[in-house]
């Protein structure tokens, strides 16, 4: 991937965590509610930190470290000076994205007019968060892939995706049950070359080929 990169993504699950509560208030009633429903606040955020301190130390400025080390980061809430920090960095970070996506958005518009007409299709119907049933290579030049796309954003069934023509081939293993995040394509000659970050753990499905074909398997519940 050159822009939609696994340390993007995972930069992108710290800034999910670095969101707190609007006021101490929503705080106090979120951890009533958690008492009330017989869950632990405590347990919980500490198993969610446990989950993301790697990445967060990774990622995250030296000055909210301590914080991670105590698990006090996620299991009080925030000083206003820390709470103002953590927002300035959230504000960055959005920023730098938001040029990310721009940067890659202008690419692709300059090129679109060289892609073939279902690849378009294929990256501006998103795919994000089907998952793949099975994939297969009837042929040495053909990839044959089954997603479901029943929580995706488009189609809302199964598809059979039919790479024909392809010249590079590189599968994150095992490529069964993961969900497809984002996708980046470029044209190359005589086709396209298709990049998907997919997840979980993190990987990246690479495909060149000449072309792609998209077919319905189920009976999608609407069509966009």
């Amino acid at each position: 991937m050159k822009f939609f990169t696994v340390p993007w993504y995972e930069e992108m699950q710290v800034r999910g965590f670095m969101v707190f509560p609007e006021s101490e208030q929503d705080w106090v009633e979120d951890v009533a509610w958690h008492a009330a429903e017989g869950i632990s606040y405590e347990e919980r955020a500490g198993d969610f930190l446990d989950y993301m301190k790697v990445d967060l130390l990774k990622y995250l400025p030296a000055y909210f470290h301590a914080s991670i080390h105590d698990g006090t980061i996620n299991s009080t809430y925030p000083a206003p000076e820390f709470k103002a920090k953590a927002l300035q960095w959230g504000k960055e970070y959005d920023e730098r994205m938001q040029a990310i996506f721009r940067e890659y958005r202008n690419g692709y518009e300059a090129i679109k007019h060289e892609l073939p007409v279902n690849a378009v299709e294929l990256v501006e119907k998103s795919l994000h968060d089907a998952s793949v049933i099975s994939y297969a290579m009837p042929a040495e030049d053909v990839l044959e892939m089954m997603l479901d796309c029943s929580g995706a954003m488009h189609y809302q069934c199964e598809i059979r995706l039919t790479f024909s023509g392809v010249t590079g081939l590189r599968l994150p293993e095992p490529l069964e049950q993961k969900y497809w995040l984002y996708d980046e394509i470029y044209a190359v000659e005589q086709g396209f070359e298709l990049r998907v970050l997919m997840a979980s753990p993190p990987g990246e499905l690479r495909i060149t080929a000449q072309d792609v074909s998209i077919e319905l398997l189920g009976e999608p519940e609407y069509l966009e």
